[in-house]
């Protein structure tokens, strides 16, 4: 049964929170331009944010310096300039994913392959554990996916009350039910009720429950969850890949992975990792490079990011 979607307080409408619903207003302004308006709104906003140096710029270039060795320096600059280009397209297609009317979604051109897997996995009753990754159209996607299959998600709460409030809403339109990372038992209930539940276990979440393992050759932190998850529910666990292309997005469910869960929690993190490493250099331009993913470091190692 689909998950009520959080109540409304009034507590909410606090001058603390008029910035988030003016945010929430923008979004909800561009998710109703016509899709070739909102990507160009979005290349234009790339555009921009390539142009700006600051911070997250500087994260996504030690990313890449750590993730690709092998390229020369100008092939680096230019994905980088790809990476921050990009980023102004996943800011449409957020606010097309979470405010987009079931009519925008419908028209969205995409292709599917390996849909069979799932339908396999579910017609013996297991649950099924999507894993895919941060690329920056992975909020639409889900959304698109939602339209075959009904699916669940796995997400991190937002800092301000009302934007946590109205995206989590949003999402509920097309997602079963929505749990945070705290919520591992009623996660694991949707799973053995043969649910199936998409998430993306790569990045960093400074949280106790993690494992060094390696990601493009470098130790990453990773959370075990996928392990546990698994272990604990009897689902297949099934990669989710997902690109942008020329004229809309294309979209593979791969087979189940054989023999997972092991008795090793770190090798089977290491396969996790593997996964979407493979995935990620399909599409290396459309990853999140912008978030710190080795930000948590072995110990005696100095920081990657000063």
């Amino acid at each position: 049964m689909p998950a009520s979607p959080p109540p409304f307080r009034p507590a909410l409408l606090s001058p603390l929170h008029w910035p988030a619903w003016f945010g929430l207003g923008l979004i909800w302004l561009l998710a109703h331009l016509p899709r070739g308006a909102l990507m160009r709104a979005g290349r234009g906003l790339g555009w921009l944010i390539a142009r700006l140096p600051g911070e997250r710029r500087r994260v996504a270039a030690t990313n890449l310096a750590l993730c690709f060795p092998e390229l020369e320096a100008a092939a680096r600059a230019d994905l980088l300039e790809d990476n921050l280009r990009d980023a102004g397209c996943m800011l449409a297609e957020f606010a097309l994913a979470w405010l987009g009317s079931d009519a925008a979604i419908a028209r969205v051109p995409v292709t599917f392959d390996g849909l069979e897997h799932l339908a396999a996995a579910r017609a013996t009753g297991r649950g099924v554990l999507l894993v895919g990754a941060h690329f920056s159209h992975l909020e639409l996607c889900a959304r698109l996916v939602s339209r075959r299959i009904p699916i669940a998600g796995m997400y991190r709460v937002h800092a301000d009350a009302a934007f946590e409030w109205a995206i989590k809403r949003a999402r509920l339109r097309y997602a079963e039910a929505m749990f945070t990372k705290d919520e591992l038992r009623a996660s694991i209930r949707h799973l053995k009720q043969g649910g199936v539940l998409w998430y993306a276990p790569d990045q960093d979440m400074r949280g106790k429950d993690a494992v060094f393992a390696p990601f493009f050759g470098v130790p990453a932190a990773t959370i075990t969850a996928t392990h546990h998850l698994a272990r604990l529910s009897g689902a297949a666990v099934i990669a989710f890949f997902h690109r942008r292309t020329a004229d809309g997005y294309a979209i593979r469910l791969e087979a189940p992975l054989p023999d997972f869960p092991s008795a090793d929690v770190v090798a089977d993190t290491t396969r996790i990792n593997a996964r979407i490493e493979a995935m990620v250099r399909e599409a290396p331009s459309q990853y999140l490079w912008l978030h710190k993913r080795f930000k948590t470091c072995p110990p005696g190692t100095p920081s990657r990011y000063d």
